[in-house]
Formats: structure tokens, sequence, C-alpha cells
């Protein structure tokens, strides 16, 4: 299991667009997700299409015994129950079958139960026989290992390759054994998350650190080993192999080193992104109430890692723990697992949930990964939504499993053909971050937004993938994007920036003024070239934040109350946000009552006379809460009630209620009393770009007049329809507006 406790954030800002799979430019599936019928023999890949969702039997096999005084080096089958989980039993393998999960992975913990000379005690290797059988026997497939093992997991990890090398082979060697005439369900892990523990490094590191090289070497070690075991299975048993810590990191990941073996699949822990789904900390960004456009971001990020690494280059990948502890935070918890899970299943990794047996503790809520009740086979009502969403979309024959499993291929202009920003080699190593000098990124060069529009970037690197950075003269709005894909036999990155920078840039686009390359290890930049972008369609998240803007004139006493109607019983949160200059949020949670309505009030004290922009905001359960109306005032007999327009921005404006602006020139959006070309662009912009564009979002939005001049098309909301009319009218096509819609 994952130790919540040590883990680091790492900072990563991406573009909601650049880590988006690439709608127009989708591939068949690979040919290495092939059909599993006819196959006596299956593939890596054709087990691990069979494996689909898995359940992780943690706690319990792999639990220690011990006293006050530490661990013991010996103990017997009462480790079992040593943390609080019941015995094991098929009432429990009979109901995760009948729900749908296909694979059981068993944590087993050994070194309390060896001799002297390494020698597993009979009685638990029995045990655990029986275990495995209890899904074996259900046509599961299993997942085995060590787990928790404090002599692969020490300090000195770097130096202690040939102790760890004869007691891991030694187990492994009777292991095999035990189960040599299972078949091809039962799959052999060869450590969990191995580390140095206690170091600086524990958990996580900008730079590669030397015990990876000491994993590979052991990983390599225990493929040799079974494959030279006697048996009908052993060439052909797939084997789950861990990078350092099974981590999820980048860092880590590129230094994963591969036996030449058909049948090997790295193995991986992903409880991403780590402040949504574990962390408590909220000094270091932990949040849980939703699942926000930036957790998205973070996650699609990491997904798209393990893509590109591994699965592109034909080698198959298992995530064998992940999950959401459990805030009560029930919604928030379903809409990560339906990103994690199509996703997933569209690069085809299968993914098996971590269960501790823990529904719910206060004193350590990072760790609420209970399920199931494990001695009835009853769900917990708190997470069997989260269940019913993995196993919905696991059914759902839209969704194919492999089907992104390839990274589509691209036609790009020559490096030569474009505007060259860097053209001689830079060295930039993530372990000098540290001011004055920032030696982790190339020097700023200036740009502009209009250099960038209808371009991409092209770096030709060796090393680590470099991250795209842009900021502003001030070298501030700093936003990163990742490369959309990666010619790896020639060594460049491509970043798709007239699609991707204007989803992410946090201002207006004409304050860009610097582009960088910045590394997470060491990287060495060879070249940074413009070019022409390719015609390439990216699927952008769709944030599904309701927008109310505000007017609150003058006033400064007082509150502001702001009047929700909406399902009663609704949990709901939200903020209301301002820029003097920079963005600042009050935010604010409450409950839609019985009658069907709830307020929200705010102290008129908290916001600047200078405040810009205001904007109310409901994150979550947006769809079952409105924002009617607000009040500004001391008290009710004097109060100013303003009615508000929504700004949409997952489909179009809301109906425009209250009392409207003066006369209606229709087709002038921009308010220069013409009706051209610029009127028509500001409408696309609104309609495809919301969060810039809309109401007070900045100093080229599009005003509430505006709109009402803008939307000619009949029908409610801005759109692409809107804008085509308005050329329609300037080239003399049609005569009057509005066009009545039919």
């Amino acid at each position: 299991m994952f130790n919540a406790s040590k883990s680091i954030k790492r900072i990563v800002s991406i573009s909601a667009a650049a880590v988006c799979m690439l709608g127009s430019l989708r591939v068949a599936p690979a040919d290495y997700f092939e059909s599993v019928d006819a196959a006596s023999t299956l593939s890596a890949f054709q087990i691990t299409q069979n494996m689909k969702v898995g359940w992780n039997l943690g706690n319990t096999m792999d639990a220690t015994a011990g006293d006050i005084t530490g661990t013991f080096e010996h103990a017997g089958l009462e480790t079992e129950t040593a943390w609080g989980c019941p015995k094991a039993n098929q009432t429990l393998f009979n109901a995760l079958k009948a729900k749908g999960f296909n694979t059981v992975r068993i944590p087993t913990t050994w070194f309390q139960h060896l001799d002297a000379n390494d020698n597993i005690d009979p009685e638990w290797l029995a045990r655990v026989h029986e275990v495995v059988d209890y899904a074996y026997k259900n046509d599961m497939y299993v997942i085995l290992n060590v787990h928790h093992e404090n002599w692969i997991n020490r300090s000195d990890l770097n130096d202690a390759y040939e102790p760890i090398k004869k007691r891991l082979l030694k187990i492994w060697t009777q292991v095999a054994e035990e189960f040599k005439d299972y078949d091809q369900h039962l799959i052999f892990e060869c450590m969990n998350e191995p580390r140095a523990v206690g170091t600086d490094h524990e958990w996580w590191s900008a730079t590669p650190v030397p015990e990876a090289n000491v994993i590979n070497k052991l990983n390599a070690d225990f493929v040799n080993l079974i494959r030279s075991t006697d048996g009908p299975y052993a060439k052909t048993r797939l084997l789950m192999l861990p990078g350092y810590v099974a981590s999820s990191d980048k860092t880590f990941l590129n230094q994963i080193v591969m036996p030449d073996d058909d049948y090997c699949a790295v193995s991986i822990h992903a409880y991403i992104p780590y402040n949504f789904t574990m962390n408590t900390n909220e000094a270091e960004g932990a949040y849980h109430d939703t699942f926000t456009k930036e957790f998205s971001n973070d996650l699609a990020y990491t997904l798209q890692n393990f893509r590109d690494i591994f699965i592109n280059n034909n080698i198959p990948v298992v995530i064998g723990e992940m999950g959401t502890s459990n805030f009560g935070n029930t919604q928030a918890r379903v809409d990560w697992t339906t990103q994690y899970f199509e996703t997933t299943k569209k690069y085809g990794i299968p993914c098996v949930l971590w269960d501790n047996n823990i529904e719910t503790n206060p004193e350590a809520p990072g760790e609420c990964h209970g399920y199931i009740n494990r001695e009835t086979g009853e769900w917990y009502s708190t997470s069997l939504p989260i269940i019913n969403k993995m196993m919905e979309i696991m059914n759902d024959d839209s969704i194919v499993w492999g089907s992104d499993g390839k990274m589509p291929e691209y036609d790009h202009q020559a490096l030569s053909q474009g505007k060259v920003l860097i053209s001689s080699p830079v060295e930039i190593d993530a372990a000098k971050a540290a001011a004055p000098v920032y030696g982790n990124t190339t020097p700023g060069v200036e740009i502009s937004w209009n250099d960038l529009k209808g371009k991409e970037v092209a770096i030709k690197f060796t090393g680590d993938t470099p991250i795209l950075a842009f900021s502003d003269t001030s070298y501030n709005n700093w936003t990163e994007i990742s490369p959309y894909t990666v010619d790896k036999d020639n060594g460049i990155a491509y970043y798709l920036v007239d699609k991707s920078l204007p989803a992410a840039w946090p201002v207006d686009l004409s304050e860009v003024n610097h582009i960088q390359a910045r590394t997470a290890a060491v990287t060495v930049v060879q070249q940074m070239v413009v070019l022409d972008a390719p015609d390439v369609e990216i699927e952008v998240p769709v944030d599904k934040t309701k927008k109310y803007s505000v007017d609150l004139g003058s006033t400064r006493t007082g509150k502001v109350v702001f009047n929700l109607e909406g399902e009663a019983g609704t949990v709901t949160n939200g903020c209301l946000g301002f820029k003097t200059p920079d963005w600042t949020q009050i935010e604010w949670e409450t409950t839609i009552g019985s009658d069907g309505k709830a307020a929200v009030s705010i102290d008129l004290s908290e916001i600047p006379a200078d405040a810009k922009s205001v904007e109310f905001q409901i994150w979550y359960n947006p769809e079952k809460v409105d924002m009617k109306d607000y009040q500004l005032g001391e008290a009710p007999t004097e109060t100013t009630t303003t009615t508000v327009t929504e700004t949409q921005t997952e489909t179009t404006t809301a109906e425009i209620t209250g009392t409207l602006p003066a006369a209606t020139v229709y087709g002038d959006a921009n308010l220069d009393n013409n009706v051209n070309i610029a009127d028509a662009v500001l409408v696309m912009q609104v309609a495809t770009n919301p969060d810039k564009y809309a109401q007070g979002k900045s100093a080229l939005s599009i005003t509430l007049q505006g709109e009402i001049n803008a939307d000619v098309d009949g029908k409610t909301g801005l759109s692409n329809s809107d804008a085509l009319l308005i050329q329609k009218f300037k080239l003399g096509l049609i005569s009057s507006f509005p066009v009545q819609s039919k």
C-alpha cells in the first residue's frame, strides 16, 4: 500500500488540451489487443485484457504481527488477522466475482514465516494456497507477490543487492514450485514498492535514484528464475515488475529497464492525483469536495505517460494498486472513477482497486479504502456508487478496450522549415531548480501569441522529455503544456500550442511574452523550433462549474446574500471570486433545504473596492443547483435584489431575465455600432472559449448587451451558428435579424 504520510506533492501544471486524446486522429486497436477466445495460450496483452478489473485483499495476508517493541521476526497463521481484518473466505470471493471483478491481487508477506534458511513455513504456504484457490477456482485471475518485506525496503537498498537477491529467489523458487501446475490465471509480481526506506527520496525524487538500478537487476533475476523452473506455464506466466517504489511518477518510470521477455508487464501503483485521492494536508493542496479540472488534468497527464512510455512500445501495464479514500465525497469519487476507468480501458490497462477493509476513520481519513463487508459479501453504501461506475464502464461496449493504446502518427514540418528559437544544445537539470540560476529550464525566449497562433513547437532533445512553459513579461502566469506526441526515433517532442495554450493560459493571450523548456530530470535541449501546426482536433474536458457575473457596485457594508434553489438535501459548494488584480476567492458550502432553497451570505467588507470580474461559482453538484438572485444591503428592507444570468461553460448562455439594457442592435457583438466580421470573430471566441471571452472573464469579454445583440439565430445562447449568420448578413446573403429557428 502507498504510504500517504510520506508522499511529496509533485507540482505539474499542464494544459487540459495537451493531455487529452486527439479526437479526429484515433487509430484502430493495436494488433496486440487480439481476440482472447481462440488461443489456448494467451499473449501478455490478452491476459491483461482478460483481467478486466481487479480488487486487492489488503491488510490480510500481507499483515505482520508484533508488539509495542516492534514487528516479530517469526509468527504463525495469526498474522492474517493481525491488522483487524477477518480471515479470507469463499463468500467474499464469490461476491467479488458476482459484482464483475475478474482479478484478485493477494498481497503476501513472507519474512515472518521463514526459517533460518529462508524455507517457508508449510502451514503458511498451505494457507496462502487455500486463499489463492478461492479466486483461481472461481475462474478469476490471481496476482501473488512479496509484500511488506523489511529486508527489501531498507535504507541501504543501493548496497544490498546480493543479500536481497539470495532471499528473494529462495522465496520465489518455493512459490513457483507450489503453483507450477497453475495456468496463466496465476500471475507473479516480483516485489511491492521496493524503496530506500528513511531516505529523502523514499517516495519521490526530482532526479533519477541509484536504487532503481538495483531493482532492475532484481527484476531480471526474478524473470530468469521463473523461466528456468519446470512446469507447463513457466515460460508463459505473466510476471509483473515494479520500478522504484512502483511509482507512477515519470522520473521513476523512465528508469525502468524491462527484460527481453514476451510475458512481462510493468507494475504501477497510481493513487493519482494524490491531493485528491489520499492527502489530508490542505497546506500541500489537498482537496476532496470536487474532482476539479486541475485534478482531471493531472490524472490525464499521468495515465498518458503510462500509455506513451509502455503500452505504445508494446509493454503491458497493470495498475496493481489504485483508489480514492472515502472523505464523504461520493460524487467527486465517482467523477474521478469515470475518467480513470474510461481512460485506462481505452489504453488497455487493467486496474486493481486497493481495499484495506477501512470504510471510515476520522483519525486517518486518507486511509479509508473499504468497499465490501468481507464476512457477509455486502457492499458498503458509501462506496458502492464507485464500484457501480467501474462496472458500468467495463460493460460499456462503446468504450473499446485498447482502442487508444497506440499514439497517433502525424505529419510534421521539417525542423529546418520553422522559426528557430534555440539552435545550440542547452543542458537542464531538475536538481538545479533553485534561484537565481534556475538551471532546470532553458533561458526564456521572447515570443508573442501572434507568433504562436496556428503553430506547434518542436523540441529536439535527449534525456527526459521536456515540458514547454510560457509566462508573461515578469515571468508570472507560468503555464506548462506537455507534448501531444513524441517521435522517439528522432528524439523530437511536439507541443500543439495553437490548441492547448488557449485552454490553459490564465489571462489574456496578448500577455504571453516568454517561452522556455523545463525538465523533471535531466535533459539536453538541442533545438526548439516553431512549426505550422497539423490539422488536429483535441477534446478538452468540460468544466461543469456554474458561473454568474455579479455587480457589487460601490457597496462594501453589510452582506451580499446569494439565493440558491435546487434539489432538497443537495450538498453544494463554490466560491465568490474576483480580481484585485490576482484572482482571489471566498469559498462557501451549504445544503439545499427541504423547501428547495438555501442562502449563502458573504461579508462585503471581505471584497476590496477595486475588485473586478466578480463571479459567483457553484462547484459541487452544479447540475442540481442554481443561483436565482442576490441581495446587497444591511437588512431585508434595505436590500437590492439582482436577477443574474449564468455564464455557461458547458453549452450556451442561459435565458436572460430581469431588466435588460437599452436598444438591441442585432449582430453588433462588440458594441461598435457596426455589424462586421469582428462581431463574428467575437461570437466564435465566446462559443469556443467561454472561460476567456464570456461575461466578466477579461478585458476582451463580451458584455451582456453584446450577448443580446449577437444572439441572432433565434435559439437561446451564443454559438457558431450566430457567427455564421452575422457573416452572411455582412455579405448580403440575409437581410435582417433575428432569424427564427425552425
